[in-house]
């Protein structure tokens, strides 16, 4: 008959013990805090020299001493210890004693087991656990694609300028170069190349992209990597010998290569902003006098830096060369004015011809900059919106190429922005397990970007089809000639069938 617990009847003292329900009298209780063999509670058991009972009743009989099942299991285990004869009472508990001594990694006789493999085995699946946290879950009608290959945080991420692939570094010490063209596959290829000592914070293309630049986290310093291509087909990834010297005294808040290739820039959180030739020298150092600096960044154009902080502006200078390539100066072009408090992010559209602000004073504006700086002519300012979550906490910000959408992202949420209209046509909430480190539209504009947590999650850019389907429209109804016309139908069909393939085509 089975003894409630998991125990069996067993003979104690000569006769059979037993409890209401059929449970066995005597059944042990494992060392006081083993949770887990609750289930085993039995009553009390007595013992007088080798005899032992067990009362339904929990009440000794006259002359009999009352001893818990927990003494019972460490007078088995002293005895076992000396090599003598436990008492009966003890011996009655050898089933549940063997329970508890195989959890506490003991065998029933007493002798302990290896404690260095018992603590090897531990440690791994500690390790286990802190390598492999929970991954965040996130799905929306608009996802086209999560990349997750990466073991750490992704804090950086950088689409090459010919539109094949996406850098991302993460604190696994590692850079991964993904193939564009697999994104709506099912399946995402990726390269690694291995941050030796270290990890990357910032990572950036080439202008050729041949070759990368990363921020190394306890170097403080930029490393090169340089990309040789294989015979299958994959890419080899080496470092330079030296790295870049050591310059700032803060640390850095962004790094950038200039699309022509002549000078790499890094900027700290401080004030100074420095302008590299390709050989880690300094060329200028940038004071740019706001307190603190929060972003800076190059213009796709590669003439100007830009800089915004504590101060309610964004200020760019344009990096001057020679005829022949040669460094001159850095002189100061212009300011977009126009908040009312610290600006937090700003970026340029593919043709540097407009820029994007977003400001504590919650609201984001897009500027004309195409002006003659030279002849004091001050940027324009075409469109104001409101972001309250500006006001309250950190913010990043994205720019379509064509400049028709505005990405926002606080927190782990991201909101996108017609430009034309200043409404805000989509919404994405927690998006990623942690804050969004990095919000990218990919050289197409088609194709949204964002990393916060190990992954990358890609969205369709549906404002900017619909903003193209709304300019189409206008254009075609100014057309003068046939061949204008058919072009301007091609991309509005083209516009259409995009949101229809993603059910958000307005009828």
């Amino acid at each position: 008959m089975a003894a409630r617990g998991g125990g069996d009847m067993r003979r104690v003292g000569g006769s059979v013990g037993r409890e209401r329900g059929g449970a066995a009298a005597g059944t042990a209780l494992p060392p006081p805090g083993w949770s887990d063999l609750r289930g085993c509670r039995g009553p009390l058991s007595f013992s007088s020299g080798e005899r032992s009972f067990a009362s339904r009743d929990d009440v000794p009989p006259r002359g009999l001493v009352a001893r818990r099942p927990e003494a019972q299991w460490e007078a088995a285990s002293r005895a076992a210890a000396v090599g003598g004869r436990a008492p009966a009472s003890a011996r009655a508990l050898r089933g549940p004693c063997e329970l508890a001594s195989a959890l506490l990694g003991q065998k029933a006789n007493g002798l302990p087991l290896d404690k260095s493999s018992r603590s090897k085995k531990q440690k791994q699946h500690q390790r286990i656990r802190k390598e492999k946290p929970q991954q965040h879950n996130f799905t929306h009608r608009l996802l086209a694609a999560a990349l997750k290959s990466h073991s750490g945080n992704i804090s950086c991420m950088d689409f090459s300028s010919n539109g094949k692939y996406l850098a991302t570094c993460a604190d696994d010490r590692t850079v991964r170069i993904w193939s564009t063209k697999d994104f709506l596959q099912r399946e995402h290829r990726s390269m690694r190349a291995n941050v030796e000592l270290d990890h990357a914070t910032l990572v950036r293309f080439s202008p050729d992209c041949r070759a990368f630049i990363v921020w190394l986290a306890n170097g403080d310093t930029l490393r090169v990597f340089k990309m040789t291509k294989r015979e299958d087909g994959g890419y080899t990834f080496t470092a330079t010998p030296e790295d870049f010297p050591k310059k700032h005294k803060a640390p850095i808040i962004n790094i950038a290569i200039a699309d022509t290739g002549k000078f790499i820039m890094t900027a700290s959180s401080d004030t100074t902003i420095l302008i590299w030739n390709l050989k880690g020298q300094v060329l200028s150092t940038i004071n740019t006098n706001q307190m603190n600096n929060i972003h800076a960044a190059i213009s796709p154009c590669s003439r100007f830096v830009a800089s915004c902080g504590f101060t309610p502006d964004v200020k760019v200078w344009e990096v001057c060369f020679g005829k022949k390539g040669d460094f001159q100066e850095v002189v100061r072009a212009f300011e977009l004015k126009g908040h009312s408090a610290a600006v937090l992010f700003f970026a340029f559209s593919n043709d540097s011809r407009r820029m994007a602000s977003v400001s504590k004073d919650g609201t984001w504006k897009l500027w004309d900059t195409d002006v003659e700086y030279k002849k004091q002519q001050d940027p324009y300012l075409l469109r104001t919106g409101r972001f309250e979550e500006a006001s309250t906490m950190p913010c990043r910000l994205a720019l379509s190429p064509d400049a028709q959408v505005l990405a926002l992202a606080s927190g782990s949420s991201i909101h996108l922005y017609n430009t034309r209209r200043g409404e805000e046509e989509e919404h994405f909430e927690q998006v990623h397990g942690e804050c969004v480190a990095g919000l990218s539209f990919d050289v197409t504009g088609r194709l949204l970007a964002s990393c916060g947590d190990r992954a990358v999650r890609l969205f369709h850019n549906t404002p900017g089809h619909r903003a193209v389907v709304e300019e189409m429209q206008g254009l075609l109804k100014r057309a003068s000639n046939e061949s204008t016309r058919q072009r301007l139908q091609q991309q509005l069909s083209q516009a259409q069938e995009a949101l229809k393939s993603l059910g958000v085509l307005k009828k």
